[in-house]
């Protein structure tokens, strides 16, 4: 009888441990922050008015930043999503052909990262059309790329 008992108990410790039921507050947080960045397409969007460059590095660069954000964000069937691209592109095109003359702008680390999100954004609307959203690896990594620009220019770098 002790044995059986023991053996209950020792199924029931064990089902309790591998059980999903419990979890901690750090793993939920985590699922939490992957499910709405996975999910940060919308269709719903301020169009921006401040297209064009001030020939200011630091103020060009947050809101290229910015909008490409936008951008990345957008779903299928947004409202003036082909404008918006349309606009995306030129001002990025402005952005690199005004920048990259100048060694010492050229030459920060937010520039180059800010440089390959701005190819990988022009490169998608060049294969795919403004019409279509982008991919939803593509679309994560831009968003880590964006975090690491967003440090870099806080830094002043």
């Amino acid at each position: 009888m002790k044995t059986q008992i023991a053996f209950i108990l020792a199924t029931l410790s064990a089902a309790a441990a591998f059980s999903n039921l419990k979890m901690s507050a750090d793993t939920t947080s985590r699922r939490n922050f992957l499910v709405k960045s996975s999910a940060a397409q919308s269709t719903d969007y301020e169009f921006p008015e401040d297209w064009g460059l001030s020939f200011k590095y630091d103020d060009d660069a947050a809101r290229i930043r910015s909008h490409m954000v936008v951008a990345t964000g957008l779903a299928k069937g947004s409202d003036r999503m082909e404008d918006f691209g349309k606009n995306m592109k030129k001002e990025m095109t402005d952005f690199v052909s005004y920048y990259r003359r100048f060694p010492n702008t050229a030459g920060k680390p937010s520039f180059s990262t800010l440089y390959t999100a701005i190819n990988v954004l022009a490169g998608h609307y060049t294969s795919y059309g403004f019409k279509y959203p982008l991919p939803e690896k593509r679309r994560k990594r831009l968003y880590q790329e964006y975090a690491e620009i967003s440090k870099s220019l806080k830094r002043g770098r």
